[in-house]
Protein backbone atom coordinates (compact mmCIF):
# COMPACT_ATOMS: atom_id res chain seq x y z
CA UNK A 1 0.00 0.00 0.00
CA UNK A 2 1.41 3.71 -0.84
CA UNK A 3 2.20 5.76 1.87
CA UNK A 4 -0.51 8.37 2.59
CA UNK A 5 1.64 11.07 3.31
CA UNK A 6 4.30 12.92 1.42
CA UNK A 7 7.48 14.58 1.93
CA UNK A 8 10.45 15.22 -0.20
CA UNK A 9 8.93 15.57 -3.11
CA UNK A 10 6.18 17.14 -4.94
CA UNK A 11 2.83 16.53 -3.35
CA UNK A 12 -0.34 15.32 -5.10
CA UNK A 13 -3.54 17.07 -4.60
CA UNK A 14 -4.77 14.92 -2.05
CA UNK A 15 -1.64 14.93 -0.28
CA UNK A 16 -2.06 18.98 0.26
CA UNK A 17 -3.59 20.50 3.28
CA UNK A 18 -5.28 23.92 3.53
CA UNK A 19 -3.70 26.65 1.84
CA UNK A 20 -7.15 27.25 0.29
CA UNK A 21 -6.84 31.39 0.44
CA UNK A 22 -3.44 31.37 -0.54
CA UNK A 23 -4.14 28.86 -3.84
CA UNK A 24 -7.22 31.52 -4.33
CA UNK A 25 -4.86 34.44 -4.06
CA UNK A 26 -2.04 32.74 -6.37
CA UNK A 27 -4.49 32.07 -9.04
CA UNK A 28 -6.08 35.48 -9.29
CA UNK A 29 -2.90 36.63 -9.43
CA UNK A 30 -1.88 34.07 -12.11
CA UNK A 31 -5.10 34.81 -14.02
CA UNK A 32 -4.55 38.97 -13.45
CA UNK A 33 -0.72 38.32 -14.67
CA UNK A 34 0.44 40.17 -11.65
CA UNK A 35 4.04 39.59 -10.26
CA UNK A 36 4.22 37.52 -7.43
CA UNK A 37 7.22 37.18 -4.70
CA UNK A 38 6.44 34.23 -2.13
CA UNK A 39 8.52 34.28 1.37
CA UNK A 40 9.04 31.69 3.95
CA UNK A 41 12.16 29.28 5.69
CA UNK A 42 12.67 26.33 3.58
CA UNK A 43 10.11 23.04 3.34
CA UNK A 44 6.89 25.21 4.34
CA UNK A 45 5.61 23.93 0.88
CA UNK A 46 5.83 27.06 -1.38
CA UNK A 47 6.63 24.53 -4.67
CA UNK A 48 4.16 22.65 -3.73
CA UNK A 49 1.97 25.77 -3.47
CA UNK A 50 2.73 27.19 -6.75
CA UNK A 51 2.42 23.75 -8.55
CA UNK A 52 -0.93 23.54 -7.45
CA UNK A 53 -2.09 26.64 -8.19
CA UNK A 54 -0.55 26.38 -11.42
CA UNK A 55 -2.19 22.92 -12.20
CA UNK A 56 -5.63 24.47 -11.27
CA UNK A 57 -5.27 27.66 -13.28
CA UNK A 58 -4.21 26.15 -16.41
CA UNK A 59 -6.89 23.69 -16.19
CA UNK A 60 -9.37 26.68 -16.02
CA UNK A 61 -7.80 29.13 -18.56
CA UNK A 62 -6.42 26.89 -21.71
CA UNK A 63 -4.62 30.68 -22.67
CA UNK A 64 -2.69 30.35 -19.94
CA UNK A 65 0.76 28.34 -19.65
CA UNK A 66 2.86 28.41 -16.81
CA UNK A 67 6.63 28.08 -17.12
CA UNK A 68 8.77 26.48 -14.13
CA UNK A 69 12.80 27.53 -14.02
CA UNK A 70 14.35 25.89 -10.61
CA UNK A 71 17.62 27.56 -10.54
CA UNK A 72 19.39 26.39 -7.72
CA UNK A 73 22.19 24.79 -9.90
CA UNK A 74 22.47 27.81 -12.31
CA UNK A 75 25.48 29.74 -11.07
CA UNK A 76 26.08 32.29 -13.96
CA UNK A 77 23.96 34.90 -16.09
CA UNK A 78 24.17 32.91 -19.25
CA UNK A 79 23.66 29.81 -17.59
CA UNK A 80 20.07 31.44 -16.36
CA UNK A 81 19.62 32.92 -20.08
CA UNK A 82 19.71 29.63 -21.19
CA UNK A 83 17.32 27.90 -18.73
CA UNK A 84 15.30 30.33 -19.76
CA UNK A 85 14.83 30.08 -22.84
CA UNK A 86 14.51 26.46 -23.15
CA UNK A 87 11.87 25.95 -20.69
CA UNK A 88 9.78 29.00 -22.16
CA UNK A 89 10.12 27.57 -25.58
CA UNK A 90 8.92 23.94 -24.36
CA UNK A 91 6.13 25.05 -22.44
CA UNK A 92 4.62 27.47 -25.08
CA UNK A 93 5.40 24.77 -28.05
CA UNK A 94 2.93 22.06 -29.04
CA UNK A 95 5.50 20.15 -30.18
CA UNK A 96 8.81 19.22 -31.90
CA UNK A 97 8.16 20.55 -35.16
CA UNK A 98 6.46 23.83 -33.09
CA UNK A 99 9.18 24.18 -31.04
CA UNK A 100 12.24 24.11 -33.94
CA UNK A 101 9.97 26.84 -35.37
CA UNK A 102 9.18 28.99 -32.39
CA UNK A 103 13.15 28.49 -31.71
CA UNK A 104 14.39 29.83 -35.11
CA UNK A 105 11.61 32.60 -35.07
CA UNK A 106 11.83 34.11 -32.10
CA UNK A 107 15.67 33.66 -31.56
CA UNK A 108 16.82 33.71 -35.25
CA UNK A 109 19.57 36.61 -34.39
CA UNK A 110 21.19 34.24 -31.79
CA UNK A 111 21.79 31.51 -34.63
CA UNK A 112 20.11 28.63 -32.28
CA UNK A 113 21.22 25.41 -32.33
CA UNK A 114 18.65 22.45 -30.98
CA UNK A 115 19.52 18.68 -30.34
CA UNK A 116 17.48 16.04 -28.99
CA UNK A 117 18.41 13.73 -26.41
CA UNK A 118 17.53 9.69 -26.36
CA UNK A 119 14.82 10.51 -23.96
CA UNK A 120 13.28 12.95 -26.55
CA UNK A 121 14.46 15.57 -24.70
CA UNK A 122 15.29 18.89 -26.48
CA UNK A 123 18.00 21.11 -25.88
CA UNK A 124 18.79 25.12 -26.99
CA UNK A 125 21.92 26.38 -27.20
CA UNK A 126 23.47 29.63 -29.29
CA UNK A 127 26.58 30.13 -31.47
CA UNK A 128 26.49 33.50 -30.75
CA UNK A 129 29.14 34.39 -27.89
CA UNK A 130 28.63 34.83 -24.19
CA UNK A 131 30.09 38.99 -24.93
CA UNK A 132 27.76 39.62 -27.57
CA UNK A 133 24.82 37.97 -25.65
CA UNK A 134 25.67 39.48 -22.43
CA UNK A 135 25.51 43.05 -24.57
CA UNK A 136 22.17 42.61 -25.53
CA UNK A 137 19.85 39.63 -24.14
CA UNK A 138 16.61 41.76 -25.09
CA UNK A 139 15.93 38.11 -27.61
CA UNK A 140 15.78 35.81 -24.40
CA UNK A 141 14.16 38.37 -21.50
CA UNK A 142 11.34 39.01 -23.90
CA UNK A 143 11.11 35.87 -25.31
CA UNK A 144 7.63 34.95 -23.12
CA UNK A 145 6.16 38.35 -23.99
CA UNK A 146 7.00 38.37 -27.71
CA UNK A 147 5.23 34.20 -27.72
CA UNK A 148 2.63 35.65 -25.33
CA UNK A 149 1.50 38.46 -27.85
CA UNK A 150 2.10 36.40 -30.80
CA UNK A 151 0.09 33.00 -30.15
CA UNK A 152 -2.48 35.52 -28.02
CA UNK A 153 -1.68 33.88 -24.37
CA UNK A 154 -0.89 34.54 -21.02
CA UNK A 155 2.08 33.59 -19.47
CA UNK A 156 3.22 32.80 -16.00
CA UNK A 157 7.09 32.48 -15.29
CA UNK A 158 7.95 30.62 -12.34
CA UNK A 159 11.57 30.86 -10.73
CA UNK A 160 12.36 28.92 -7.73
CA UNK A 161 15.39 29.60 -5.47
CA UNK A 162 15.35 33.07 -7.19
CA UNK A 163 18.14 33.86 -4.32
CA UNK A 164 20.60 32.81 -6.51
CA UNK A 165 21.24 35.39 -8.58
CA UNK A 166 22.66 37.42 -5.72
CA UNK A 167 25.47 34.82 -6.18
CA UNK A 168 26.15 36.02 -9.77
CA UNK A 169 29.70 37.65 -11.04
CA UNK A 170 27.52 41.25 -10.92
CA UNK A 171 24.02 40.53 -9.65
CA UNK A 172 22.97 44.46 -9.17
CA UNK A 173 23.40 44.70 -13.11
CA UNK A 174 21.70 41.56 -13.62
CA UNK A 175 19.02 42.22 -10.99
CA UNK A 176 18.35 45.82 -12.85
CA UNK A 177 18.34 44.05 -16.43
CA UNK A 178 16.16 41.93 -15.18
CA UNK A 179 13.71 44.69 -14.05
CA UNK A 180 13.98 46.79 -16.89
CA UNK A 181 12.71 44.05 -19.24
CA UNK A 182 10.48 42.76 -17.21
CA UNK A 183 8.60 45.48 -15.91
CA UNK A 184 6.99 46.12 -19.36
CA UNK A 185 5.81 43.27 -20.17
CA UNK A 186 1.88 43.54 -20.40
CA UNK A 187 1.21 39.54 -20.91
CA UNK A 188 3.51 37.91 -19.00
CA UNK A 189 4.10 38.17 -15.33
CA UNK A 190 6.51 36.61 -12.87
CA UNK A 191 6.40 34.25 -9.59
CA UNK A 192 9.61 34.22 -8.04
CA UNK A 193 10.33 32.21 -4.77
CA UNK A 194 12.98 30.47 -2.65
CA UNK A 195 14.32 29.08 0.34
CA UNK A 196 16.83 31.43 2.02
CA UNK A 197 14.28 33.60 3.60
CA UNK A 198 16.26 36.46 4.67
CA UNK A 199 18.38 37.02 0.98
CA UNK A 200 15.12 37.14 -0.62
CA UNK A 201 13.74 39.90 2.39
CA UNK A 202 16.55 41.82 1.15
CA UNK A 203 16.30 41.34 -2.66
CA UNK A 204 12.30 42.48 -2.25
CA UNK A 205 12.07 44.66 0.82
CA UNK A 206 15.19 46.86 0.74
CA UNK A 207 13.77 49.97 -1.30
CA UNK A 208 18.13 50.42 -2.49
CA UNK A 209 17.63 46.75 -4.51
CA UNK A 210 16.08 46.94 -7.90
CA UNK A 211 12.83 44.35 -7.59
CA UNK A 212 12.21 46.55 -4.59
CA UNK A 213 8.37 46.51 -4.62
CA UNK A 214 8.11 44.56 -7.67
CA UNK A 215 5.26 42.58 -7.17
CA UNK A 216 2.32 41.02 -4.63
CA UNK A 217 4.36 39.87 -1.58
CA UNK A 218 3.35 36.52 0.01
CA UNK A 219 4.27 35.67 3.13
CA UNK A 220 3.01 32.27 3.47
CA UNK A 221 2.59 30.95 8.08
CA UNK A 222 2.11 27.49 8.94
CA UNK A 223 -0.80 25.64 8.61
CA UNK A 224 -2.68 25.64 11.62
CA UNK A 225 -2.56 22.60 14.53
CA UNK A 226 -6.40 22.21 13.46
CA UNK A 227 -6.27 21.99 9.65
CA UNK A 228 -3.51 19.22 10.51
CA UNK A 229 -5.64 17.18 12.76
CA UNK A 230 -7.88 16.86 10.52
CA UNK A 231 -5.99 15.73 7.27
CA UNK A 232 -3.95 13.34 9.43
CA UNK A 233 -7.19 11.52 10.66
CA UNK A 234 -8.22 11.46 7.14
CA UNK A 235 -5.12 10.02 5.70
CA UNK A 236 -5.37 7.19 8.37
CA UNK A 237 -8.79 6.33 7.82
CA UNK A 238 -8.34 6.23 3.93
CA UNK A 239 -6.10 3.68 4.44
CA UNK A 240 -7.91 1.81 6.80
CA UNK A 241 -6.32 2.67 9.79
CA UNK A 242 -7.28 4.63 12.82
CA UNK A 243 -5.45 7.95 15.28
CA UNK A 244 -6.95 9.72 17.55
CA UNK A 245 -7.26 13.35 17.55
CA UNK A 246 -4.83 13.53 20.12
CA UNK A 247 -2.27 11.64 18.91
CA UNK A 248 -2.65 13.69 15.07
CA UNK A 249 -2.57 16.72 17.59
CA UNK A 250 0.78 15.39 18.88
CA UNK A 251 2.29 14.94 15.59
CA UNK A 252 1.35 18.51 14.84
CA UNK A 253 2.94 19.67 17.62
CA UNK A 254 6.37 17.73 17.75
CA UNK A 255 7.46 18.62 14.43
CA UNK A 256 6.28 22.22 15.04
CA UNK A 257 3.75 23.01 12.55
CA UNK A 258 6.44 22.41 10.05
CA UNK A 259 5.49 20.96 6.56
CA UNK A 260 8.07 18.76 5.70
CA UNK A 261 8.54 17.09 9.34
CA UNK A 262 4.68 16.88 9.86
CA UNK A 263 4.58 14.78 6.53
CA UNK A 264 7.96 12.86 7.78
CA UNK A 265 6.66 12.17 11.14
CA UNK A 266 2.84 11.21 10.03
CA UNK A 267 4.15 8.65 7.93
CA UNK A 268 6.89 6.88 10.12
CA UNK A 269 3.46 6.92 12.54
CA UNK A 270 1.45 5.20 9.67
CA UNK A 271 4.20 2.48 9.08
CA UNK A 272 4.02 1.27 12.47
CA UNK A 273 0.85 1.62 12.82
CA UNK A 274 -1.23 -2.12 12.43
CA UNK A 275 -4.93 -0.44 12.74
CA UNK A 276 -4.67 2.08 15.82
CA UNK A 277 -1.98 4.21 16.24
CA UNK A 278 -1.03 4.94 20.53
CA UNK A 279 0.97 8.18 22.08
CA UNK A 280 3.42 5.32 22.19
CA UNK A 281 3.41 4.99 18.42
CA UNK A 282 3.97 8.78 18.23
CA UNK A 283 6.88 9.22 20.44
CA UNK A 284 9.12 6.32 19.23
CA UNK A 285 8.53 7.80 15.80
CA UNK A 286 9.72 11.18 16.60
CA UNK A 287 12.59 10.02 18.61
CA UNK A 288 14.03 7.67 15.76
CA UNK A 289 13.51 10.65 13.18
CA UNK A 290 15.89 12.41 15.81
CA UNK A 291 18.09 9.33 15.56
CA UNK A 292 18.41 9.42 11.72
CA UNK A 293 19.44 13.49 11.72
CA UNK A 294 21.77 13.08 14.93
CA UNK A 295 24.67 12.85 12.65
CA UNK A 296 23.98 15.78 10.30
CA UNK A 297 22.93 17.86 13.77
CA UNK A 298 26.78 16.79 14.84
CA UNK A 299 28.20 18.06 11.58
CA UNK A 300 26.10 21.42 12.15
CA UNK A 301 27.00 21.59 15.72
CA UNK A 302 30.56 20.97 15.08
CA UNK A 303 30.53 23.96 12.26
CA UNK A 304 29.85 26.64 14.87
CA UNK A 305 31.92 28.47 17.44
CA UNK A 306 31.73 28.61 21.25
CA UNK A 307 29.37 31.85 21.32
CA UNK A 308 27.31 31.00 18.26
CA UNK A 309 26.33 27.69 20.01
CA UNK A 310 25.98 30.02 23.76
CA UNK A 311 23.38 32.21 21.68
CA UNK A 312 21.32 29.38 20.70
CA UNK A 313 21.41 28.22 24.19
CA UNK A 314 20.14 31.44 25.00
CA UNK A 315 17.28 31.30 22.49
CA UNK A 316 16.03 27.66 23.69
CA UNK A 317 15.90 29.22 27.22
CA UNK A 318 13.95 31.80 25.94
CA UNK A 319 16.04 34.66 26.90
CA UNK A 320 14.07 37.82 26.26
CA UNK A 321 16.53 40.32 26.34
CA UNK A 322 19.71 39.08 24.53
CA UNK A 323 21.97 41.98 24.87
CA UNK A 324 21.09 42.81 28.57
CA UNK A 325 24.14 42.45 30.66
CA UNK A 326 22.45 39.40 32.72
CA UNK A 327 22.62 37.55 29.44
CA UNK A 328 25.71 38.34 28.08
CA UNK A 329 27.34 36.95 31.53
CA UNK A 330 25.29 34.38 32.12
CA UNK A 331 25.99 32.74 28.41
CA UNK A 332 29.29 34.30 27.89
CA UNK A 333 28.50 35.97 24.71
CA UNK A 334 31.19 39.25 25.06
CA UNK A 335 29.21 42.63 23.87
CA UNK A 336 25.78 43.65 22.83
CA UNK A 337 27.89 43.72 19.22
CA UNK A 338 29.00 40.60 19.37
CA UNK A 339 25.28 39.55 19.49
CA UNK A 340 24.24 41.08 16.60
CA UNK A 341 26.59 39.74 14.62
CA UNK A 342 26.54 36.06 16.44
CA UNK A 343 22.84 36.43 14.78
CA UNK A 344 23.45 37.51 11.48
CA UNK A 345 25.33 34.83 11.02
CA UNK A 346 22.91 32.41 12.43
CA UNK A 347 20.30 33.76 9.94
CA UNK A 348 22.88 33.96 7.10
CA UNK A 349 23.67 29.68 7.87
CA UNK A 350 19.10 29.59 8.04
CA UNK A 351 19.69 27.65 11.59
CA UNK A 352 17.33 30.57 12.80
CA UNK A 353 15.35 33.74 11.50
CA UNK A 354 13.91 36.45 12.88
CA UNK A 355 10.04 36.27 12.43
CA UNK A 356 7.43 38.77 13.74
CA UNK A 357 9.93 40.28 16.05
CA UNK A 358 11.11 36.61 17.76
CA UNK A 359 14.56 34.59 16.39
CA UNK A 360 13.08 31.39 15.74
CA UNK A 361 14.86 27.79 14.80
CA UNK A 362 14.02 26.97 11.35
CA UNK A 363 14.24 23.25 11.68
CA UNK A 364 12.38 22.12 14.67
CA UNK A 365 14.47 19.12 14.89
CA UNK A 366 17.33 20.57 15.25
CA UNK A 367 15.90 22.39 18.22
CA UNK A 368 14.66 19.34 19.72
CA UNK A 369 18.29 17.75 19.46
CA UNK A 370 19.97 20.46 20.52
CA UNK A 371 17.99 21.02 23.89
CA UNK A 372 17.53 17.61 24.21
CA UNK A 373 20.57 15.85 23.42
CA UNK A 374 23.37 18.32 23.30
CA UNK A 375 23.08 20.93 25.92
CA UNK A 376 21.35 18.42 27.67
CA UNK A 377 24.16 16.34 27.62
CA UNK A 378 26.50 19.17 27.89
CA UNK A 379 25.13 20.22 31.85
CA UNK A 380 25.11 16.54 32.49
CA UNK A 381 28.59 16.47 31.81
CA UNK A 382 28.90 19.60 34.02
CA UNK A 383 27.09 18.40 36.81
CA UNK A 384 28.67 14.70 37.11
Amino acid sequence: MNTPFAYGKLPQEIDFTDREKEIVRLKNNFNSRVNTIIISPRRWGKTSLVRLASLSATKENKKLKIVHLDIFNIRSEYEFYLLLANEVLRATSSGWDDLVKNTRFFLKQLIPQISFSPDKQSTISFSIGWEQLQKSPDDILNLAENIAIKKDLNIIICIDEFQNIALFEHPGAFQRKLRAHWQTHQKTAYCLYGSKQHMLLDVFSNYAMPFYKFGDIMFLEKIPTADWVSFIQKRFADTKKEISPAEAERIAVLADNHSYYVQQLAQQVWFRTGKRSTTEIVDNAFEDIINQLSLLFVNVTDSLSKRQLSLLEAILNNESQLTSKATLAKYHLGTSANVIQLKKRLIELDIIDDMQSQLQFLDPMYKHWLASRYFNIQRRTVNS
